[in-house]
């Protein structure tokens, strides 16, 4: 055994020992398997797969069945809740309640321990109807720049003033066309009410003219209130004025607004996130880049914006837009 030159004094009796214990477990006769079965392939009578196999933790016979006692008290307190519950309770209530049953700890029933299990009896029972898959249904691509969805998005990077405007200090009204996701506006102010909102739609199409269709959700400053139940709203009555199709979207139905509401998850990370503006004019500015970018840069997934160049793409499909279709008033077409 080579011990090296720089070892202390207890690091040599330290290795002494180890040598005394290495000599005596050399002593220790050692069991030649080759002896007890030549061919290596069998210990004891097993084979050494059989040896070596790992035991599966996975229950070897199924689970106690619970007593009809448990169901029937189950679906009870299902049917009939507990004082002080004003709902029925669902499997995770019937899991709280059941433990604190003085009759069934009096009898000893094996309760469940899991809530899988009572919801698994509530739904063999009936008392839990399984939901129908929802239909997917496809709807058809409309034509490029007929239909415009709109909606507001807050510049959140902007401060709050201490005695200034607390909620949407700036906001920014996206105007997208549904089917082809092109920007055609993005309108930032600092004031937008049901009266600056009707005015910033009229610039609008005065700028890029009428499409067939607005899509938009039912904000207060768009459609006066929510239910939709007073005196239509300026806005409204101004879109049918001039002949254009409204679609107010259903409440909790953001999907109805959803090619605007994917603009706004491209307008927030590469713009607002990147760009931090904190004053309107520093949003101003930065948006008009974004517009530039989103158009004539960007790829898009609509299949005709896929052209060789940025420019024709987006012209040839803002251009029926610009003209006046018919009925449409010539103040909006032509100008004012």
């Amino acid at each position: 055994m080579v011990v090296s030159r720089g070892v202390s004094l207890h690091g040599s009796s330290r290795l002494r020992r180890t040598s005394q214990f290495s000599s005596s477990a050399d002593s220790v006769p050692q069991l030649d398997t080759q002896a007890v079965c030549p061919s290596g392939r069998h210990v004891g009578g097993l084979g050494h797969e059989t040896v070596l196999q790992g035991q599966s933790r996975a229950r070897k016979h199924p689970p106690e069945r619970l007593s009809e006692v448990v169901v029937d008290r189950i679906l009870e307190v299902r049917d009939q809740p507990p004082d002080g519950l004003g709902r029925p309770p669902g499997a995770k209530a019937i899991l709280y309640y059941l433990p604190r049953d003085a009759d069934l700890l009096a009898q000893g029933q094996r309760l469940p321990r899991s809530s899988r299990t009572i919801y698994r009896i509530l739904r063999q029972a009936g008392r839990i109807r399984r939901r129908r898959p929802r239909v997917q249904e496809p709807t058809e691509r409309p034509a490029p720049m007929s239909q415009w969805q709109l909606d507001f998005k807050d510049a959140s990077s902007v401060a709050v003033e201490a005695d200034g405007k607390r909620p949407h200090v700036v906001e920014v009204l996206n105007s997208i066309a549904e089917g082809t996701s092109v920007l055609v506006a993005a309108q930032v102010r600092s004031d937008f009410t049901a009266e600056t909102s009707l005015q910033a739609v009229a610039d609008l199409l005065r700028t890029h003219g009428c499409p067939q269709q607005l899509t938009f959700d039912r904000d207060p400053r768009f459609v006066s209130s929510p239910q939709g139940s007073d005196f239509p709203s300026a806005l409204l009555r101004f879109c049918d004025c001039l002949g254009l199709a409204v679609h107010l979207c259903d409440p909790h139905h953001p999907e109805q607004n959803g090619a605007v509401s994917r603009s706004h998850r491209s307008y927030q990370q590469e713009c607002l996130a990147v760009q931090r503006p904190g004053t309107l004019e520093e949003v101003r500015a930065v948006t008009e880049q974004f517009v530039q970018h989103y158009n004539f840069q960007r790829p898009l997934k609509a299949p005709q914006l896929w052209q060789p160049t940025a420019a024709p793409r987006f012209s040839s499909l803002a251009g029926p837009a610009r003209g006046a279709r018919p009925g449409q008033p010539r103040s909006l077409a032509g100008g004012v």
